[in-house]
């Protein structure tokens, strides 16, 4: 064998045996905090732990990695981390930046690496920003949190440990923001329409009292000026109408008021109105088609899956309603109690008072807007049903809201509304961590039990006193209902 195929192999068999060692880690007996800075194609990360901290004095002087935003960049953060530590006492901290970080916390998830979420930090003034001092500080805040056991008073600089969000959610999530994407879009089109309507055809109120209701547009549609309309056959506008209406007495008003309308005559006016109008309306019908194939997807997933289930059954949640909140919550892992829960939906009350002559109490700004209408909606609807909430709704009314002679009603109806929407989120949350214990006990394999359900005759007796408590091996409290004062 010549000399040159012995070298030959004799290096590659040293390659081999290189790429078969396992670097040891050099902490291995501590956790190691990671920090990362997210980019939009670039990532820095910051590492932190308590001989590292020993060993560069600060915080700023530890050391740092940059990656990119790539699968062999998300292996070399996690090579590094190897390098350091076992990759189970590693700690990640992501600021919550648009949609950036998903891809990176997808991927740190899949490896079982322990990953916390915190909003999005402001830089202290007069600091010179760079990527290497933020993703230091974030580690530094993870580690004075989970190490040190720090309590921060801002909730805002809080770091709370990210859940897998649950099959549903996860494909819940781009349905509900783009059906509330659509639904903001359908309404500004609907304004332009009208406005449109009040200069072309404004007596067409008095017929159709909404102008963008199906048979209105479809009159719009087919006769989109006055003096079409006025022209038109009767036989012709009998043939667009639904069911009886418009009626022909209010056929043959129409075009009458179509012959005196006062609407623009200008024909260059005319001429781009129209135009407008026809674009406006097969965007319309566009964007009302894509409502109602995403509304019927997100029917089928909330019903055929157990957080669905679970939420339908609490009155008055519908399938909309329990979607959108599958989607904000994503799991309910990532929440421990009630309180945290409605703090991340923007339900949590702030409170301006000094002495006794200023008292004010209103909701944060804070939170998902989104669901913070809705459970405001949801709260108003309940009041008016056969249900507990309505009950509670009038019994707190005397309670907590003032009677006013002049109008003969209660003013401050808004914080019995604010307390039901309070209480309606905690009943979500029992009954969803409820569900998550019962699947945490079903061994791997096992066809788990059906979710338990809202019961309204057990709501009926809580509200009596005959409270018992969801979490099992608590003793039932003892409520005593002292009577009324005459």
């Amino acid at each position: 064998m010549a000399p040159l195929e012995r070298r030959r192999r004799g290096m590659a068999h040293q390659r081999k045996v290189r790429s078969a060692l396992v670097p040891i880690p050099m902490l291995a007996q501590e956790t190691l905090y990671v920090g990362v800075d997210i980019g939009k194609f670039r990532h820095v990360a910051g590492f932190l732990s308590r001989t590292l901290l020993a060993r560069h004095e600060r915080f700023e002087g530890c050391p740092t990695l940059a990656f990119e935003q790539s699968r062999e960049g998300f292996r070399t953060l996690v090579d590094r981390i190897r390098e350091l530590v076992p990759l189970e006492q590693a700690t990640v901290l992501l600021e919550h930046t648009g949609h950036y970080h998903r891809l990176l916390e997808q991927y740190l998830l899949e490896m079982d690496i322990s990953v916390y979420r915190i909003h999005v930090q402001e830089r202290p003034k007069g600091m010179v920003k760079t990527d290497k001092r933020d993703a230091l500080n974030l580690a530094n805040t993870l580690y004075a949190q989970l190490e040190l056991g720090v309590q921060v008073a801002d909730k805002m600089q809080l770091v709370r440990q990210a859940v897998a969000p649950t099959k549903a959610a996860t494909q819940l999530k781009g349905f509900i923001q783009h059906r509330y994407e659509l639904s903001h879009h359908g309404t500004q089109l609907k304004n332009k329409l009208t406005a449109i309507c009040d200069e072309l055809f404004p007596e067409f109120t008095q017929i159709f009292r909404d102008p963008n209701l199906p048979t209105a547009l479809t009159f719009r549609e087919q006769f989109p000026t006055p003096s079409a309309l006025a022209t038109a056959s009767l036989s012709a506008l009998r043939a667009l109408r639904s069911r009886n209406f418009p009626s022909d007495a209010h056929l043959l008003k129409l075009q009458q008021l179509a012959r005196e309308t006062i609407g623009t005559k200008e024909v260059d006016r005319l001429q781009g109105l129209l135009l407008e109008h026809t674009l406006l309306l097969k965007e319309l019908r566009l964007v009302q088609e894509h409502l109602a194939l995403l509304q019927t997807e997100s029917c089928a997933l909330v019903t055929n899956c157990r957080e669905g289930q679970i939420l339908l059954s609490i009155p008055p949640i519908g399938h909309i309603q329990a979607a959108t909140l599958i989607a904000t919550i994503g799991t309910i892992a990532n929440f421990e109690k009630a309180s945290e829960l409605k703090s991340y939906f923007g339900w949590a009350p702030r409170r301006y008072q000094t002495g006794v002559t200023f008292d004010r109490t209103k909701l944060t700004r804070a939170g998902v807007r989104p669901v913070k209408q809705m459970l405001f909606l949801m709260a108003t609807c309940a009041t008016t049903m056969d249900c507990e909430w309505s009950r509670l709704y009038q019994r707190l009314l005397p309670r907590l809201a003032s009677y006013d002679e002049r109008i003969k009603g209660y003013r401050g109806k808004l914080k019995v509304i604010g307390r039901i929407a309070g209480q309606m989120a905690s009943l979500i949350v029992a009954w969803l961590k409820t569900d998550q214990e019962l699947l945490s006990q079903v061994p791997a394999g096992q066809e788990p039990p059906p979710p338990m359900l809202y019961d309204p005759a057990v709501h009926r007796r809580h509200q009596e006193g005959h409270y018992r408590s969801l979490k099992p091996g608590t003793l039932p409290r003892k409520i005593i209902q002292l009577p009324k004062h005459t």
